[in-house]
């Protein structure tokens, strides 16, 4: 396994445990974006139609991975792990931040 693989499942292994609520909390687009990353890193392009008009949720899913059409994977693990450093460069609670980027780092 690359070293690149072992920091992506480790960042998405993170990424799961970022509050849910509160200053820390990711935003709509922080979400959409590792949504759209990792989908990009393990499945590849896009393999399915566009949601229908009532799914809003599943429209903007599906437009943020579609966005990443033609990444190779390593690129989105790559950006995966980057977009998780820089939210936690951003956070509130820094001891805990500095934490997790020592896991991260470790893998």
């Amino acid at each position: 396994m690359s070293e690149i693989d072992k920091k992506f499942d480790r960042a998405t292994e993170l990424v799961k445990s970022l509050p849910s609520d509160g200053d820390d909390k990711p935003s709509q687009e922080e979400q959409l974006e590792f949504y759209a990353l990792f989908k990009q890193a393990t499945v590849g392009d896009v393999n399915s139609s566009r949601p229908g008009m009532m799914d809003f949720t599943g429209k903007y899913k599906w437009d943020a991975w579609k966005a990443k059409e033609g990444m190779k994977s390593e690129e989105a693990k790559t950006k995966y792990v980057e977009l998780l450093k820089s939210k936690l460069e951003k956070s509130s609670n820094q001891e805990q931040a500095k934490k997790i980027l020592e896991q991260l780092e470790a893998a």
